[in-house]
């Protein structure tokens, strides 16, 4: 809770700065988990970054803004997790440049800087420690480092490079405490292009994971935004809304590249790094999931009729939080009966569940890396027959995926193998006659990348890689009105875990989280402490 607003908090810390200015603010204490991310990890992802990068280049990583959550309370910060990936900083009203060759000359020479918040003893009493300038030095291990008002007069003539790279401007506003001032000095020592956010990154969305096999869902994802004036003056939208072939989806993307070369460029550079995890990542993404499969068995073994969705979310949180979890990696999905069959159904306010499933898609975030666990399970403890047999064909199309999961195997043949499965176990059911009623019951895709972002950048067009980490999630959503019997209504049934992509085959990451039929009710007949 806040205890006073922005501009109250704003005259206090005027009247007390020159009461306190020589106060020491306390340092960071040494008890802190010892497992986050190394300063040497981060560099040498900046390393890895250089070496893709062409010749007299520059690249540009902003910090996100804060955001208000309620008046003068802000949203816990998140930090843009490029930024992170390459820094280490936490904090918002940042930029990171980093130079492909060495700048200056003699002692003095450098191949990045990192502009941070600038230290205020009397902001930090109110709003917590921030590094500053040495605390990064010392701290990310950064030689070069000003504060962000600095940078407009810093003499680096942006002209001079061939190439600046850089992502789409974070959405800055005036009261971004230096953000603003960042982006608004950038674009002007760079020129950048005016473009409307949205259609950015629709286009983006397009040029980095628009596929034969999902363009058509691509599609109805922008549809709504169609009618806007930039959406009807693109002519890259309206080629492809016109044609959405495989052929016109490859001359489009090449088209965006050209015409939005540095943030295209840093989109590349960045899937390509971020797609593959180190071992540091896997280590973290490896922790993530298993407090997340530990608290979904946990919540199997405490679920009843008479529980409510934001009670079953509430043991969620205890457990995450119990075993260190710093976070949610989005918004929990706790639904029962037909809220399970809402994809993002995020009220999660029934206060009884009942006799029904309960679709609970719910990844916690460790030190930055985010689970992305669900399971589907019978409040009373046990599948009636028909919600058995739609279960059971949901955990056989995973089944299936699980084989591919391994170096060389083509992306898009997950979702081709996962369609294949459940078009003709529902044709099986009578729930449908034709495949092509699949996407009635099947609306999304069985697969995407995680880590520092729950849906992390990665390559979708080609092969599957060593290394990378993806989801597996199949489903069945059956709301009450379907064109088929009334006895499948309002049945949801999604089964989504975590794996890494090996040469020859895939690690299932959150198998503590029991998956077959037989094993959740199994787990539902144990005991739990929040089960009286």
């Amino acid at each position: 809770m806040k205890l006073f607003n922005k501009a109250f908090l704003a005259a206090s810390v005027m009247c007390l700065s020159s009461a306190i200015a020589s106060a020491q603010v306390a340092s960071y204490p040494d008890n802190l988990p010892k497992d986050y991310l190394t300063k040497e990890f981060h560099a040498g992802r900046r390393q890895a970054l250089r070496d893709l990068m062409p010749a007299n280049s520059v690249a540009v990583v902003f910090s996100y803004p804060e955001r208000v959550f309620s008046k003068d309370v802000n949203y816990v910060y998140h930090q843009n997790p490029d930024m992170y990936y390459f820094s280490g900083y936490k904090e918002a009203d940042a930029m990171l440049l980093i130079f492909k060759e060495m700048q200056g000359s003699g002692d003095s020479t450098y191949n990045e800087i990192l502009f941070v918040r600038k230290r205020n003893a009397a902001q930090e009493q109110w709003t917590g420690r921030r590094l500053g300038v040495e605390g990064a030095k010392t701290r990310l291990g950064f030689k070069r480092v000003y504060n962000g008002e600095d940078f407009a007069k810093l003499p680096l003539d942006f002209k001079k490079f061939s190439t600046v790279i850089y992502d789409e401007m974070p959405d800055a506003i005036d009261g971004d405490e230096g953000l603003a001032d960042l982006v608004k000095t950038f674009k002007t020592k760079v020129n950048v292009p005016d473009i409307d956010k949205a259609l950015m990154a629709d286009l983006s969305l397009i040029g980095q994971r628009g596929t034969p096999s999902n363009i058509a869902r691509i599609l109805a994802y922008i549809k709504p935004r169609l009618d806007g004036e930039a959406y009807k003056n693109s002519a890259l939208i309206q080629e492809l809304v016109a044609k959405p072939d495989s052929a016109t989806l490859m001359d489009v993307k090449a088209k965006i590249k050209v015409a939005y070369g540095a943030t295209g460029a840093f989109a590349a550079y960045t899937t390509a790094l971020r797609g593959i995890k180190t071992p540091e990542e896997l280590a973290l993404i490896g922790k993530a999931v298993q407090i997340s499969s530990l608290a979904h068995a946990e919540v199997m073994r405490a679920i009843k009729p008479t529980s409510g969705e934001q009670e079953l979310e509430g043991i969620f949180m205890y457990m995450h939080k119990k075993y260190g979890a710093e976070d949610e990696g989005y918004p929990p999905i706790v639904g029962a009966g037909a809220n399970g069959c809402i994809l993002h159904y995020e009220e999660n306010n029934v206060p009884k569940v009942d006799n029904q499933l309960v679709l609970m898609d719910v990844g916690t975030e460790y030190h930055g890396y985010s689970a992305d666990v669900t399971r589907t399970v019978p409040a009373s403890g046990k599948f009636t027959e028909d919600q058995k047999a739609i279960y059971q064909l949901v955990y056989d199309a995973q089944e299936e995926v699980f084989k591919l999961c391994k170096q060389g195997v083509k992306y898009a043949s997950l979702e081709q193998k996962t369609g294949e499965v459940l078009a003709a176990g529902l044709i099986k059911l009578g729930i449908i006659k034709d495949a092509k009623e699949l996407r009635t019951y099947y609306p999304h895709g069985v697969s995407h990348h995680m880590g520092l972002d729950v849906h992390d950048k990665g390559e979708y067009a080609g092969n599957l890689e060593e290394g990378m980490v993806i989801t597996v999630e199949p489903g069945i959503y059956i709301p009450a009105g379907s064109p088929c019997d009334k006895k499948w209504w309002n049945i949801g049934v999604r089964i989504e875990d975590d794996v890494v992509i090996g040469k020859d085959k895939c690690t299932i990451l959150s198998a503590d989280a029991p998956r077959k039929w037989q094993d959740v009710e199994k787990t539902a007949a144990e005991k739990s402490i929040f089960k009286k």
